[in-house]
Parts: structure tokens; C-alpha cells; sequence
């Protein structure tokens, strides 16, 4: 009886590893292709009804407001800033002065911080994701992930700058939440397998939105921002977009309301 009992189970075991495995289910939210969106950080919150996605900050939006919108059928994304100290936010003081380095020029109120000091940044940071998580948002948009490329006031390589991003993804991606590369577009190649979508600042007014190639043939989101105080216009823009793939949008400065998308 008892060989018997074992035969049947080494056959199934033997049965069960020979059949197809169902695909592991996600645990963060993978947004594909270009899809219609909305950003806003000041001013009354206007968010249009045919915005599939919205990025709203994590510290000046209540989970009222998450959990409405995602009853409309909108994904929600938290801005944080992960590059960068400002000094009004509920957090600040729990920056040691060792990470706070340069003035962030044209941002009065902020400061770029030390990404190579893990050890003091970590808390901070895993802080926020929770926070982002613990409101109901769908992912992250983390602000100044190209210090190495600033005057930071810290020796920041392009090395450091791609350990700290990608330390960030993946404690991101631990918490369910989806992440997108800020800017940082130099390093697309590298970063790509570890981001969910790239968001770029006026690169139709400076001359780069060919860089977000890699995230485009990945069929990940390319969203991009141009604003009207660079001079460009939204034909200009939208052309530019239609040639790189970009799901563009011309804004002013403060983040307000305003938009003016190349889907409309």
C-alpha cells in the first residue's frame, strides 16, 4: 500500500512539472503604450475625464482624493522628490546636514542631496513609498534622478546615479507600486528593464527626446512636459511627439491646472 501511495505521488509530481506554467501575475501596475494623462501640483484640481492617468504630490493629496479617482478608472502616481531636500516639506528636518549639498538653482527652498549616502537616505525615502503606498497610489514619480549631471556640490558619477535609481525602482516595486524614470534620459539603456514608464521635461525645447528611444521599443509610456516660458508652441511640440512617440503635453511652470495636450 505504501508503494503503492508512492508511486502515485512521484506520477503526479512527475505529471504536474511537465505542464505549462501560468504567467506570475504582476504586483505593480505596467502601464503600455502612449496613453492620455494629467499633472498638477497647484491650484484647484481640474483633472479632464479622458486623463487615463494623473500625477498628483504625495504630501498635498488626501486618499479621498486617490480613492475618487480611481473609481473614475484613473491610475494615480505620487510625486516625491528623491534627489533633492526641500525645506517645506512635514519631513525635512529628518535630513541629516550631511546629505544636503548646492542650492538647486531656479528652486528656492531646495537642495540636492548626497545619493551615494544610502545609509542616511534610505529611511527618508522608504518613509514616502509608504506613505504613497498607504494612500492608494498606483506608482511613483520621483523627481532629480540626474544629479550627476548638476552641480550638486557631492562628486556624483554616472555609476552612483545608477545604483541610487535603481535602489529606488526596486524598493518601489517591493511595495506594489509602478515607478517612472524623471528625466535622466542619458541613461534610458541602462535604467529601462528597472522603470515603468520615463517622464521628460522639455526635451522638444532642448533637443533630446530621441534619447527616450529605448523606453518606446519597450512599449512603456514616454510622458512628456514642455512649457510655455521655454517658447514652444503646441504644434511644435506635438510634432516633435508624433515623430518620437511621446504622449506630450505643453504646461506652465507651477504645474497648475493649464495643459494643453497633443490628444486634443
Amino acid at each position: 500500500m505504501r508503494r503503492m501511495l508512492t508511486l502515485c505521488l512521484t506520477l503526479a509530481l512527475l505529471f504536474s512539472s511537465s505542464l505549462p506554467q501560468a504567467a506570475a501575475t504582476p504586483r505593480w501596475w505596467q502601464p503600455r503604450g502612449q496613453l492620455r494623462w494629467h499633472i498638477q501640483f497647484t491650484g484647484d484640481l481640474t483633472v479632464p475625464r479622458d486623463a487615463q492617468v494623473v500625477f498628483l504630490d504625495l504630501f498635498d493629496t488626501d486618499p479621498a482624493t486617490v480613492t475618487r479617482l480611481k473609481r473614475q478608472g484613473k491610475r494615480v502616481v505620487c510625486y516625491l522628490n528623491a534627489g533633492a531636500w526641500e525645506d517645506w516639506r512635514p519631513d525635512a528636518a529628518a535630513y541629516p546636514p550631511e546629505v544636503l549639498g548646492n542650492e538647486y538653482e531656479g528652486w528656492p527652498g531646495e537642495r540636492w542631496v548626497d545619493i551615494r549616502l544610502l545609509d542616511l537616505l534610505a529611511p527618508i525615502l522608504r518613509a514616502r513609498l509608504d506613505l504613497c503606498r498607504a494612500k492608494g497610489f498606483d506608482g511613483v514619480d520621483p523627481d532629480n534622478l540626474n544629479g550627476y549631471q548638476n552641480e550638486t556640490g557631492f562628486p556624483l558619477t554616472a555609476d552612483d546615479q545608477l545604483r541610487f535609481n535603481r535602489w529606488l525602482a526596486a524598493e518601489a516595486h517591493a511595495r506594489g507600486l509602478a515607478i517612472g524614470l524623471k528625466n535622466d534620459a542619458e541613461q534610458a539603456s541602462e535604467l529601462v528593464a528597472h522603470f515603468d514608464w520615463i517622464l521628460v521635461e522639455s526635451c522638444v525645447a532642448e533637443g533630446w527626446c530621441h534619447l527616450t528611444a529605448p523606453f518606446r521599443r519597450a512599449g512603456k509610456p514616454v510622458f512628456a512636459i514642455e512649457y510655455v516660458e521655454n517658447g514652444v508652441t503646441k504644434s511644435q511640440m506635438c510634432r516633435v511627439a508624433r515623430q518620437y512617440g511621446l504622449s506630450a503635453q505643453l504646461k506652465r511652470r507651477e504645474l497648475g491646472p493649464w495643459t494643453q495636450p497633443c490628444w486634443r
